[in-house]
């Protein structure tokens, strides 16, 4: 078995870290203490400004961002990650106390959604700039927790968070502009929180992210004279509204799971079989990925999925039960990958979610919001 040594941490100047489960209510994300290898950010779009700037035809004009997070190589033979501590898991929201019931279709999570986002220190009104990857609801102590990766959230580029970042929920493109697109609102970004070796090192073992959001609300939007005009509605927490998957970490790389995402992009050889419109899963078995230096990966697991960009951010479910739409999130993902050269995706990889990836989670699940100001 192989466990990567522990790396000395280079916290990102001029970013503060935040607060464990000690912190207050009242506390805020710059000024409470966490571990060192734990990068926060309070978003610097205001949540207002970022629920306005995603309107309907922004949010149709967003492209799948991920497309150049890819890997060929030959067949996946990889070298088993071992746990640096002991296994640990959080349960999903509801099922605390209870016995999830059996089910034999497979219904799709309604934690399971939608961010868009701008790319930083771009000109907003480029369309170029207006991207969308897949995220998921998970359980913390205030409800306002989303799980994607970090290259989601952090731009390795310019070494900053993006702007204007929303989460919807069981986004789907339906007939009505909204209605179909946010059925349970949209919740836009307070704290970003992150891996400092992601953010520093760009390591993809550590393409994990944890989002802190304000309550969410309901939109409607009517064109008057070629402008939109917005009317909301608060519809409090994320997790109240549509529930959290559960968390876990330190577990073994060959289990089952279901990979959930919004696919949309290109395989290499051009092939498109997915639009982005609607929610789309892999299941199987799980296995260690080879080592890929072009991200500094050597702690990837993956499973057999076809799953293009814009899937990037969507979770690796472990146990997940039908009935309850909830399971247990092992992994994200991360890496698509061409394992037998045909210049077709094949699989889709996660970091290994082991106790670094539980420093950020606890960071991140006790941080409270509450209503956008």
């Amino acid at each position: 078995m192989y466990s990567r040594a522990r790396r000395i941490a280079i916290p990102l100047a001029g970013l503060v870290a935040v607060g464990l489960a000690t912190s207050t209510a009242t506390s805020t994300a710059a000024n409470a203490s966490a571990p060192p290898d734990v990068v926060s950010k309070d978003a610097a779009t205001p949540a207002q400004e970022a629920v306005q700037f995603w309107t309907p035809d922004r949010i149709k004009l967003a492209t799948d961002h991920d497309t150049d997070v890819a890997v060929r190589s030959r067949g996946i033979k990889g070298v088993d990650s071992a746990p640096d501590g002991p296994p640990g898991s959080v349960p999903p929201i509801g099922e605390e106390k209870t016995k999830a019931v059996k089910s034999k279709q497979v219904n799709l999570p309604n934690t399971v959604g939608r961010v868009f986002f701008t790319l930083p220190g771009a000109d907003p009104r480029d369309s170029r700039s207006w991207r969308y990857c897949s995220a998921t609801s998970v359980q913390g102590r205030y409800r306002n927790l989303v799980a994607t990766t970090a290259h989601c959230v952090y731009d390795v580029k310019t070494n900053r968070f993006y702007d204007h970042w929303i989460f919807i929920p069981s986004y789907w493109d339906g007939n009505n502009v909204w209605e179909g697109k946010a059925p349970y609102g949209i919740y836009a970004a307070r704290t970003f929180n992150a891996h400092d070796d992601f953010a520093v090192k760009e390591d993809y073992d550590y393409d994990y992210a944890f989002v802190n959001v304000y309550n969410g609300i309901k939109v409607q939007w009517e064109k008057v004279g070629g402008t939109w005009k917005l009317t909301r509605k608060n519809v409090g927490r994320l997790g109240d509204n549509v529930g959290g998957q559960g968390f876990t970490w330190n577990r073994s790389t060959k289990v089952n799971v279901f990979s959930f995402g919004y696919p949309a992009g290109e395989h290499p050889d051009g092939d498109r079989p997915y639009t982005g419109r609607t929610m789309k899963w892999c299941y199987g078995r799980t296995a260690p990925m080879p080592e890929a230096p072009k991200y500094n990966l050597q702690e990837h697991f993956g499973v057999k999925c076809g799953f293009t960009a814009g899937a990037s951010g969507g979770p690796f479910l472990y146990n997940y039960k039908s009935a309850s739409r909830t399971g247990y999130l092992i992994g994200v993902n991360s890496v698509a990958w061409d394992t037998d050269g045909n210049d077709r995706y094949d699989h889709i990889s996660s970091p290994y979610f082991n106790t670094d990836t539980y420093k950020v989670y606890k960071t991140a699940a006790n941080r409270w919001t509450g209503n956008m100001p």
